[in-house]
């Protein structure tokens, strides 16, 4: 019992962590060396026997009977990067490891799915979770023990005292191990939903009354630091907002993309979002960027440009999307996954930050004789005060056009000196060490950033956001799409690599449909139409009705999960439903709009209950609340009509067209020679076709 009671201590003391760069020459090397992700790359000269997650491994833990210690992080992770440089790089806890377990490394964004299991093993063991993930299993993979961020003494003294106990009671660990995993597999579970519901007279009032209650009116947001962007609560906040002609919801929403824009977690100097605010403030970031936070991101400002008209909402997806171009796009046209929080300051020492912050002097030295006004811009002063002495991270507190008439200046004026500044500091830091690139490309990740630069295109009209969209369909098409259908989860180095997961199949399809949308192209719905088709193949769940997160083609894990809560990036399964919600109107498939709805009954109670983490639910929700419309044009002129189209925040719609005749359901017997039409239609009801954008636009109740 004292091994017990000793464990449980230590495991409450997780946290989080990080890592430094190889030098040029290395003591050691391991198994790691031949793998492609940068974050596995980063542990491949560390002392510790490293493995990979692979069939090999598992079975040398069952043949040797020995202890795997599971290791699970990112190449952005700040405090994997500290728990490596700590622990991992030391000799003696290297012995400690090699003599005794199998250790093995698993980048989280590579096998979500293992992470996935290890991470409801460490929640149900010690109430919180999160990386590095660190866990003890047994030989066959089944978890007894684990935490999070470890200082290296507490680190050796845990894992000493496990492996004494495997020694003396293993029966006992045995036993932990069997009720911990039937705890596992209640985790994820979702039943059918055999109850009759009627959604167009289902009242969503009370979740949105409850969600509201939850926001922070003094600094944007919810009222909780850290803080994360969340963007898709925000697109369904918006659109509830509109539809229901909410004025205080909007103008919450409103009020938390100017703070969320206005603070430090936006880089003000090179564009793009940072992972998350460490205070409510929106001021402190966790430097990382990531590239699926940044697409989500540029998609909910272009909506919220198409409402608002906001120009700083078009400042924020151009100086994204600039970011994305210059650090973030293989010349392939494939998208990397992110850069590193932390980054080598002079010393050659990591520092979280160091690439992004500047003291006043560097500022005064850079700026020059408009250091003054330049100061009243971005705080230099008390409140935009880094958490290090004499250091600040830019954040803004008023409007452009405040500060401009504060200054007796024009807002042109003001702006010109902005972007002289943002160009001035961006080639100074470009001086400094650049934070590490974790230069793999995930396909989930890449389809999210392409329906970004599409939603850009729209919205905004540049046809270099359309040409890149397009280029990234072709990459995913020709590198990670198989002849039999099946994705390829991740790319590097000219090499696809891991099965596909379902997130991969929801968020292509997704991105192909907006494709779709914006160029006419067949082509990208009916590849999303197989890849919906390859879905219910193989991994589609007919007890649940829900979607397996792993293909049957894949090696069985402890448990198939099936993942259903939003979170940072939307489930997988609510992505799913929305798009077969879509592809059944499209194609008249009776099985996707079924499916769909019964996704959307099995989530009901949960969604009641927990808004913020079924936010996509509620946007799919919301498609049988209201009228939902086919706008089909079709004719000569169809392209330019849809171009005005998309323009406008019109979020119960899909949009279908061609410039010639065709047999699709929703086009067939609608060409005219000589004229273009254009359709609106609600439930297979059409009314009278029009001529003119704004006609059509009446006709949208």
């Amino acid at each position: 019992m004292r091994y017990l009671t000793c464990l449980i201590l230590l495991a409450l003391v997780a946290c989080n962590t990080s890592n430094s760069d190889p030098v040029k020459t290395y003591a050691y090397t391991n198994d790691l060396i031949n793998e492609t992700s940068p974050y596995l790359l980063q542990h491949a000269h560390n002392p510790v026997n490293w493995k990979a997650w692979n069939p090999e491994t598992l079975q040398q833990a069952r043949e040797e009977g020995k202890l795997m210690i599971i290791s699970i992080g990112y190449a952005a992770c700040h405090w994997c990067h500290v728990m490596e440089r700590e622990t991992f790089e030391d000799s003696t806890a290297a012995t400690v490891m090699n003599d005794n377990f199998i250790p093995v490394k698993v980048d989280r964004e590579e096998r979500p799915d293992v992470d996935q299991i290890y991470i409801n093993a460490v929640q149900l063991m010690t109430g919180n979770a999160g990386w590095p993930l660190n866990v003890i299993t047994l030989p066959d993979g089944r978890p007894i023990w684990g935490g999070t961020y470890f200082k290296k003494d507490d680190w050796i003294q845990a894992i000493t005292q496990i492996q004494e106990l495997y020694d003396e009671e293993p029966q006992r660990l045995e036993e932990y191990a069997s009720r911990l995993e039937e705890g596992i597999k209640t985790v994820d579970l979702v039943s059918l939903n055999t109850a009759q519901v009627d959604f167009k007279q289902y009242d969503s009032a009370g979740i949105f009354e409850q969600w509201s209650g939850q926001f922070d009116t003094l600094y944007g947001g919810f009222k909780r630091a850290p803080k994360f962007m969340m963007p898709n609560n925000w697109a369904a906040l918006m659109r509830q907002g509109v539809q229901q002609k909410d004025d205080e919801i909007l103008a919450h929403v409103k009020f938390t993309l100017d703070k969320m824009a206005y603070g430090g977690i936006y880089d003000q100097v090179g564009g793009g979002f940072a992972r998350y605010s460490v205070d409510e403030r929106w001021h402190v970031p966790h430097f990382e960027k990531m590239l699926y936070d940044n697409a989500q991101l540029v998609s909910l400002y272009s909506a919220a440009y198409q409402l608002t008209g906001d120009p700083l909402y078009q400042q924020v997806v151009e100086e994204s999307l600039i970011y994305i171009e210059r650090e973030m796009t293989h010349p392939d046209g494939n998208f990397y996954s992110s850069l590193d929080a932390d980054s080598e300051t002079e010393s050659g020492e990591l520092e979280e930050g160091a690439y992004y912050i500047y003291s006043k002097e560097e500022l005064q030295q850079q700026i020059g004789n408009d250091f003054e006004l330049f100061a009243n811009y971005y705080n230099i002063n008390d409140y935009g005060l880094w958490e290090e002495e004499g250091k600040y991270v830019l954040i803004r507190t008023k409007s452009h056009v405040d500060v401009a008439q504060e200054a007796g200046i024009s807002a042109d004026e003001l702006m010109a000196k902005v972007n002289s500044w943002k160009s001035t500091l961006l080639n100074f830091r470009d001086q400094r060490i650049r934070p590490r690139l974790d230069d793999k490309s995930l396909t989930s990740w890449n389809a999210l950033m392409l329906k970004g630069y599409v939603d850009a295109y729209k919205t905004f009209g540049k046809e270099e956001h359309l040409q890149t969209a397009i280029k990234n369909g072709q990459f995913i098409q020709e590198k990670q799409l198989q002849q039999d259908g099946r994705l390829w989860h991740s790319y590097k180095d000219g090499q696809s690599t891991i099965n596909g997961y379902l997130e991969d199949y929801a968020a292509t399809i997704e991105a192909f449909i907006a494709l779709y949308e914006v160029t006419l192209d067949m082509n990208w719905l009916n590849q999303a139409r197989s890849m919906a088709n390859y879905s219910f193949d193989h991994f589609f769940d007919a007890e649940s009705g829900m979607f397996f997160f792993t293909s049957d083609q894949d090696d069985a894990l402890m448990n198939r999960t099936i993942e259903y809560r939003d979170n940072v990036i939307p489930a997988s399964n609510s992505t799913m439903a929305k798009n077969l919600f879509v592809l059944g109107h499209h194609f008249d498939e009776t099985r996707y709009g079924e499916t769909a709805m019964q996704m959307l009954k099995n989530v009901q109670a949960d969604m009641e209950t927990y808004p913020n983490g079924f936010s996509n639910w509620l946007d799919l929700l919301m498609n049988y609340q209201e009228n939902y419309y086919e706008i089909v044009t079709v004719g000569d002129d169809a392209q330019s009509i849809l171009k005005d189209l998309n323009t406008r925040y019109i979020p119960n719609k899909l949009i279908a067209g061609s410039t010639s005749a065709s047999q699709a359901y929703l086009l067939e017997g609608r060409f005219v020679p000589g004229k273009t039409f254009i359709y609106v239609c609600v439930n297979n009801a059409c009314k009278l076709p029009v001529m003119e954008v704004d006609k059509a636009l009446e006709l949208l109740e």
